[in-house]
C-alpha cells in the first residue's frame, strides 16, 4: 500500500509536525505567504518549518493553527487517511436488548470535516476513473449489492455485498462494477 500516512509514521517529529502543518495549510487552501501574513509568521520561518528544519515555538504553532482556525494539537494528530476495509461479517457490533437490531461503526467523522452522500448504482463494463480531488479528500464505499473493484487506482479491492473501504481520493482512484446492477453508498469526506 502506497500511503502517504505510513510514509508520516517513519520520520522524526520534526518531520511530521512538518508535513502536519503543510497538510492543514493546503486543506485550507492557503500559500505559504498568505498562511505567514495571517498569523503575522516570517514566509522564511513557515517555509523551514514545512521543510522540516525549523524547530518551532509554541507561539508560532500557536499562531499558525489561529490563523486557520485550528487548535494548535492538530498539528500533532495523525492523518486517519489510510486504506481500510471491512468485509461484510467483520468489524465490532453492538447489539439491542429489546429488538433484533445490530450496529456496527464503520467509521467515524473527524472533526470539521463535511460529508456528502450518494447512492451509485452501476453496471459492468468501463470502469469510473477518478481523478485525484483536493488535498484531504476521503471517501467511504459500502457495497449494497453486487460486486466491485474499488479504491486507489494503483491498489483496488475486489468488494462484495455488505463490504466497507476507506481511501484517500486526493490521489487517483477507481470504481468497477464486477457484477450487473451493482449499488453502493459512497461518502465523500471533505474539510
Amino acid at each position: 500500500m502506497n500511503d502517504k500516512t505510513n510514509e508520516a509514521s517513519t520520520l522524526s517529529p520534526i518531520g511530521q509536525l512538518a508535513m502536519a502543518i503543510k497538510r492543514e495549510r493546503l486543506n485550507a487552501g492557503l500559500s505559504v505567504s498568505e498562511l505567514a501574513k495571517r498569523a503575522a509568521v516570517a514566509k522564511s520561518t513557515l517555509s523551514q518549518l514545512e521543510a522540516g528544519t525549523g524547530n518551532p515555538s509554541i507561539e508560532t504553532l500557536w499562531a499558525l493553527a489561529q490563523a486557520m482556525g485550528l487548535q494548535v494539537t492538530r498539528f500533532f494528530e495523525q492523518p486517519t487517511h489510510q486504506l481500510k476495509v471491512i468485509r461484510a461479517h467483520e468489524g465490532t457490533t453492538a447489539h439491542a436488548e429489546d429488538a433484533h437490531y445490530a450496529a456496527a461503526l464503520l467509521d467515524h467523522c473527524p472533526p470539521g470535516a463535511q460529508r456528502d452522500l450518494y447512492r451509485l448504482r452501476v453496471q459492468p463494463g468501463q470502469p469510473r476513473q477518478s481523478k485525484a480531488h483536493l488535498p484531504g479528500t476521503v471517501e467511504h464505499l459500502v457495497i449494497g449489492r453486487g460486486r466491485a473493484l474499488a479504491g486507489p487506482a494503483d491498489n483496488p479491492v475486489k468488494l462484495n455485498a455488505g463490504d466497507y473501504i476507506r481511501y484517500s481520493a486526493d490521489q487517483p482512484h477507481v470504481f468497477e462494477a464486477l457484477e450487473a446492477d451493482t449499488m453502493a453508498i459512497l461518502v465523500i469526506e471533505h474539510r
